[in-house]
């Protein structure tokens, strides 16, 4: 039997809501018991003991919408280097996009990612599947035995599936299978092309621009198929303040529908493209600061459910391009927690609601048994200290890409370790 306790430690517990100082044991991989105050009892010592000295211990940060580029292009990203990096960000589960080349719409090919993941990354990785074959929203996949095999959810990622009977017939067939279907919610329409949010800054810059109605369009066509088929939906990414009306509809209408956001949309906003700095473009494209502020307050009042780094590897070659060209997308599995303290730091969520968005939420969204502090929850904790400052360098980043709009930023909140199911897969220094 193996056993940890964590002593001194301020223990953010996002299902009980509480930010106190405690301890917490850990037997055999699983957290065995916790309280607040000193510790108490006349138990034996434990094997290894752990004084936090105040800093804050966590649960695991569940990541959904992490891309690793394997199989087709590894250089870009490996299950090893997304592993060391999400150990090093204080994420414990990364939940993988099938947007891959070739795509995961197939058992077999889940069963290779699945098996290098296993061998590789000291995380723990669960997959998604394509929802239609190539994500070519022509034909699904083959949902029932995709679950058998693993897949978690379904989506076709920022490819949205154009057919809306093709839509329908998935949310059906997952429906009845039990699945969760992720989507990105856009109108593909309006939205192809686009670099930008439309705008003044847009204007000015001439790149070409999305209006933020592509957003509601694409959400308001979903939510009227989750009607009609009762499914299981989970938007990938809400950006703008006019699709909060139509996601608050939708839950007051008792719809089976979650809702996330990805950490650049909360903390960035299209001003900070600046002079077309492209490391700034991701998909969609950031928005104005009104539109950050209304998500941060969905946020906070628990309208969007989830928080994500929607990690999306890039090569410098495909960034080092004109705006409108460069390839969109960030990594952020290192940059997620110090980023998302920025909204803690500015007092506009606790700490504990933070980690309900970061752990507790996308677990329970995907059925597992994690992001809880609770006796027999698995032993998935971050020790980070909250306020630590430090200037981000991108070259000092795990991930084989380094495309970040953080580098050289002024950040606050620092990873001290790192446990999966009570071992220690990271430590700073």
């Amino acid at each position: 039997m193996t056993e940890i306790l964590f002593t001194n430690a301020r223990l953010i517990d996002a299902e009980a809501g509480t930010d106190a100082t405690g301890w917490l044991r850990v037997r055999d991989g699983r957290i065995d018991a916790c309280g607040t105050g000193n510790r108490q009892g006349t138990d034996a010592p434990p094997a290894q003991s752990v004084d936090c000295g105040g800093l804050c211990l966590a649960p695991g940060i569940v990541d959904i919408g992490v891309k690793v580029c394997e199989p087709g292009e590894r250089h870009k990203e490996s299950y090893r280097s997304a592993g060391r990096a999400a150990a090093a960000g204080g994420v414990t589960t990364i939940v993988t996009r099938p947007d891959t080349s070739p795509a995961i719409d197939s058992p077999e090919s889940l069963e290779f990612v699945t098996r290098r993941a296993q061998a590789d990354a000291p995380v723990n990785v669960r997959s998604m599947a394509a929802l239609t074959k190539g994500r070519e929203g022509r034909e699904m996949t083959e949902i029932g035995f995709l679950m058998d095999a693993g897949a978690v959810a379904f989506t076709d990622c920022d490819r949205v599936v154009r057919d809306t009977r093709v839509f329908a017939r998935a949310l059906s067939y997952a429906r009845s299978c039990g699945a969760l279907v992720i989507a990105h919610p856009q109108d593909p329409g309006l939205s192809a092309g686009a670099a930008a949010t439309a705008g003044k800054f847009a204007s000015l810059r001439g790149l070409p621009a999305v209006s933020p109605m592509a957003e509601r369009m694409g959400l308001d066509r979903d939510i009227a198929l989750l009607e009609m088929t009762g499914a299981r939906y989970h938007a990938d990414q809400i950006t703008t303040a006019r699709a909060l009306p139509a996601l608050e509809r939708a839950k007051r209408n008792g719809l089976d529908i979650t809702a996330g956001v990805s950490i650049h949309h909360l903390t960035l906003n299209e001003l900070d493209v600046a002079d077309y700095r492209t490391f700034f473009k991701v998909k969609p494209p950031l928005r104005a600061e009104d539109d950050r502020l209304a998500v941060v307050a969905a946020l906070r009042d628990g309208l969007i459910d989830v928080i994500s780094s929607m990690h999306t590897p890039q090569d410098e070659e495909s960034k080092r391009l004109p705006y409108e060209e460069a390839a969109s997308g960030a990594v952020a599995l290192e940059t997620l927690l110090p980023a998302a303290l920025r909204l803690v730091h500015a007092d506009q969520i606790t700490l504990p609601a933070l980690f309900r968005a970061l752990a507790l939420n996308p677990a329970r969204r995907l059925g597992l048994d994690a992001g809880r502090l609770a006796p027999g929850a698995p032993a998935d904790l971050v020790l980070f200290d909250p306020d630590a400052p430090f200037v981000l360098d991108r070259f000092a980043l795990r991930s084989k890409s380094r495309n970040t709009p953080f580098d050289g930023a002024r950040m606050q909140g620092r990873v001290q370790a790192t446990y999966v199911a009570g071992t220690e897969i990271y430590r700073r220094n």
